[in-house]
């Protein structure tokens, strides 16, 4: 499998840091044949291994996004589809859970600066997991906080982390209040980790059930979905940089949407090296010389590059606006979802075609194929990946009618 960094320079991340983006980079590439070796064994213990996660953290890829200001690299956005992209070609449950934690350094540095302290004082490593499915968890406002209760599902890296972001509505005596979306920022001690995680895909990211039973929860270590729209949030006063002034909800699909362009990558890496050498069963025709097989190269790269396109312009283009003082309105925030589900749709359409065109080869559990077959439909799975949902959103909002995702 070639290991080389597809296009990466099609659109360079804009700090103007490359030297130091690019070393960390190659740190990245540096682990994937030990990912490759021990993603069999990822599967069997259905979570990352403690060695992986040793080695993640050694690198410095768990603080990609983290403020400079506690010793973070604070790339801009774009590192999460660029280093999901790179992990991925190895081990998608690897990539899933480094970007998904990785991502919430950053979520972190808009809490209230108490929350920041509390965490980053006692270990700037930590890792903190999450559950973002707002109807799982409800919250009622008491004195100087929040009860919590509730059960969340595909809580991604779960079991080494030792808090977790979870999310709630909170509902008021109040009718003219209505409901209020908002984050929790628990301890491992306040809620019990359920192991559901038996999957088809994905097996390694360790994504179990969490549930908490009326959990206090200070205020100042909670986030209103409100606050983090887009401009600044509680944490602006400590984080000022543009990083974190982003919408979060509007961008949620890529913080994800990396590993599914690394791992179709990877499988159309796998399938140009095999049909280069392998010779057909049946006639002993050479594969890489028939016209199929050239055909289906050309579709599956064409839906991989153009994913890689948009994913990475998105997120440059959300940087840039950011810097100008900009505010992405309605519109643009669904149509980052639209273009989030749609990308991840062509890598999955992608490895699908290179999954039929590869033959009996790719049900063999033995090889890689039908793992990153498995990944690819897992990944396609989560919510913000689903096209439903984000296009008819979007098509609401470009009708004029009112949005129906509620945190953006």
């Amino acid at each position: 499998m070639s290991d080389t960094v597809h296009q990466l320079d099609s659109a360079k991340p804009t700090d103007s840091r490359d030297d130091e983006y690019e070393a960390m980079l190659k740190r990245a590439y540096a682990l994937l044949p030990m990912l490759r070796e021990r993603a069999g064994a990822t599967e069997e213990l259905r979570r990352l291994p403690s060695e992986t996660e040793k080695d993640l953290h050694d690198a410095g890829l768990f603080r990609i996004l983290q403020p400079k200001r506690v010793g973070g690299s604070e790339f801009d956005y774009v590192a999460l589809i660029d280093f999901a992209d790179v992990l991925a070609r190895a081990d998608a449950s690897v990539a899933w859970n480094l970007v998904n934690l990785a991502s919430h350094h950053w979520m972190l540095a808009m809490f209230d600066r108490r929350a920041q302290d509390l965490l980053w004082n006692d270990d700037v490593d930590v890792l903190i997991a999450s559950s973002f499915v707002f109807p799982a968890g409800r919250a009622r406002k008491v004195d100087g906080g929040y009860l919590l209760s509730g059960r969340w599902p595909f809580s991604s890296g779960v079991d080494p982390s030792a808090w977790n972001m979870l999310a709630g509505i909170v509902s008021s005596d109040d009718d003219a209040d209505g409901v209020e979306y908002r984050v929790f920022l628990l301890k491992k001690e306040d809620y019990a980790i359920i192991d559901t995680w038996k999957s088809s895909g994905l097996k390694g990211t360790g994504s179990n059930d969490v549930e908490a039973r009326d959990v206090f929860v200070p205020a100042h270590m909670t986030l209103a979905v409100k606050d983090v729209a887009g401009g600044p949030s509680p944490g602006s006063d400590v984080n000022p940089g543009v990083l974190y002034a982003l919408p979060v909800f509007a961008l949620f699909a890529f913080v994800l949407s990396g590993v599914a362009l690394g791992n179709a990558q990877a499988c159309l890496d796998d399938y140009i090296e095999i049909a280069r050498h392998r010779a057909s069963t049946y006639n002993r025709a050479k594969l890489g010389d028939l016209q199929t097989t050239q055909i289906k190269i050309a579709e599956a790269s064409a839906k991989i590059d153009a994913a890689r396109l948009i994913m990475r312009r998105t997120c440059i283009d959300a940087m840039a606006d950011a810097r100008r003082g900009c505010i992405p309105d309605i519109a643009e925030k669904t149509r980052y979802r639209r273009d989030g589900a749609y990308a991840v749709n062509l890598c999955t359409e992608a490895v699908s075609l290179l999954f039929a065109a590869s033959g009996a080869r790719g049900l063999y559990t033995t090889g890689v194929l039908q793992r990153q077959f498995r990944d690819a439909h897992a990944i396609n799975a989560h919510i913000a990946f689903s096209f439903d949902a984000a296009g008819t959103n979007y098509g609401r909002v470009a009708l004029d009618l009112p949005s129906e995702n509620l945190t953006l």
